[in-house]
């Protein structure tokens, strides 16, 4: 699935493992989302500022899609650097909701 088109999808509440997606699902979204990998069961990236109000920026932008979306990522937060994680609780891993806030993300480095 293109970047865009994933990206201009809304995540919806899920529940319970039948909503889990599976690794080869899993793969194909990560070819559209490049630098992004999966980690300790978690759909993460690592981003790197310039300067601490740009890490800023960024951080305030992802919560603001996140809240938006009903869908929040762990973030980690230092002063050129941010990761970013998705999993999905209620359904015990990653669902679609984690590929569609990743693609919105990827849709802000854009502007």
């Amino acid at each position: 699935m293109a970047l865009a088109s994933l990206a201009a999808e809304h995540c919806r509440e899920l529940s319970g493992p039948g909503e889990r997606v599976d690794a080869a699902q899993c793969e194909l979204w990560l070819a559209d989302l490049p630098g992004w990998q999966i980690t300790g069961g978690k759909l993460c990236r690592e981003f790197r500022f310039p300067d601490f109000n740009a890490t800023m920026a960024f951080v305030n932008a992802v919560a603001w899609m996140a809240q938006a979306q009903n869908h929040h990522p762990d973030l980690s937060v230092s002063y050129a650097r941010v990761t970013v994680a998705y999993s999905t609780h209620s359904v015990g891993g990653l669902s679609r909701n984690d590929f569609i806030c990743a693609a919105r993300i990827e849709a802000l480095q854009q502007l």
